[in-house]
């Protein structure tokens, strides 16, 4: 059992490797345009979850985590030289739908038709309103 911390120092090392494998040496089209969000390891070093997202947004996600999977045991024995661990932890790949999320509350705020002149009476009637 490792230590938060370290757990952390762990998954952050992962992260930057396996960003700099998907964009530097791996070929396959299917991850091409997939980036990971977050990298999370289980306090045994048995399991490294990789939290995947794309620009193209959930309809290639099928797609991007098959590529991934079958990917994975080459990235584990890439990262396994890389981040020297006397076992390193299985790969396991899903979708994170949080930048979909995120642009989709962003859409929704900037629907909201508050004008300029909206804000600044809001702003007049709440300092007005603190005297």
């Amino acid at each position: 059992m490792v230590s938060k911390l370290r757990a952390q120092r762990i998954a952050d090392r992962i992260h930057e490797e396996l960003s700099t494998l998907l964009l530097m040496e791996v070929a396959d089209p299917r991850i091409a345009s997939a980036h990971i969000t977050k990298v999370r390891v289980d306090s045994e070093l048995a399991f490294v979850n990789v939290y995947v997202s794309s620009p193209e947004g959930s309809q290639r996600a099928v797609i991007i985590l098959k590529g991934l999977n079958h990917a994975s045991g080459y990235l584990r024995s890439e990262l396994a030289r890389r981040v020297q661990l006397r076992h390193f932890p299985r790969l396991r790949f899903y979708w994170d739908p949080s930048p979909e999320h995120a642009d989709r509350i962003d859409r929704l705020i900037a629907s909201l038709d508050i004008g300029e002149d909206d804000l600044e009476a809001s702003n007049n009637s709440e300092s007005t309103s603190d005297d």
